[in-house]
């Protein structure tokens, strides 16, 4: 592990080594908590607010296609600002390994997210929990995806846009999920303050990804829309847990 960083956020949440037990889907829960990652972060104070709104982790994205890409020495700044306890989550999109390392050598990063045609092998080798995004239609077989990153820490589950990796505000059909994934599921696409208690309560997720339901513009982040969807997510963990 680089150890510019205390990954004590790491463990905090479970056995796992990020927080993704095993287990949490399939066992049942006294009390309810779903995690909270806001991804696309570009500003420091949206960092900030993100963590003072109770975020568990916020995503750092690596590819240069996307609007809210982020620069090493601008992601090194945004890790460095973070409390203790935020996990940091470098995303990447089918990249070069000599740049996922160059990316290690110089940001703390405690996971990383592969949003591309990677393989197994392929995430497996940084020596860092990862956890593998799957773009969901019809046809997709979860359970498969599943079974063949069986190394991953979680599946991060986003809609399917012909031609876009990810980030593109879609909702996908949440019925397309199996009941009793053997990964945890991280529910992204699409997600706000308005439909986020809709897709808890449906999918029962270990996490939920937000990016642009909580943006003023493409990688600015709005400090009342974390709140409310962190506030949204807390509300029926609650309901949940009754």
């Amino acid at each position: 592990m680089n150890e510019q960083k205390d990954h004590g956020s790491s463990a905090r949440n479970g056995e796992a080594g990020i927080g993704f037990p095993q287990s949490s889907l399939l066992a049942p829960r006294s009390s309810v908590v779903t995690r909270v990652k806001i991804c696309g972060i570009t500003r420091v104070e949206d960092a900030l607010t993100a963590a003072h709104c109770g975020a568990d982790a916020i995503g750092l994205v690596f590819y240069e296609r996307s609007p809210r890409h982020v620069s090493i020495a601008q992601a090194a700044q945004l890790a460095a600002a973070l409390p203790p306890f935020v996990t940091s989550v470098g995303l990447f999109v089918n990249a070069e390994a000599a740049l996922v390392r160059e990316v290690l050598a110089a940001v703390p990063l405690d996971i990383l997210q592969f949003h591309g045609d990677e393989s197994p092998e392929y995430c497996a080798q940084f020596a860092r929990p990862y956890i593998k995004a799957i773009r969901v239609k019809a046809g997709v077989d979860l359970l498969q995806c599943a079974a063949r990153f069986h190394s991953a820490r979680g599946l991060l589950l986003d809609a399917h846009v012909e031609g876009i990796p990810g980030g593109t505000g879609a909702v996908f059909d949440w019925t397309l999920i199996p009941k009793q994934l053997p990964l945890p599921v991280i529910l992204s696409g699409g997600l706000n303050a308005d439909n986020v208690a809709a897709a808890t309560k449906q999918v029962h997720p270990y996490a939920v990804d937000v990016s642009s339901g909580v943006e003023v513009s493409k990688g600015i982040k709005n400090a009342a829309k974390i709140a409310a969807f962190i506030n949204e997510v807390k509300r029926i963990d609650v309901q949940l847990s009754r």
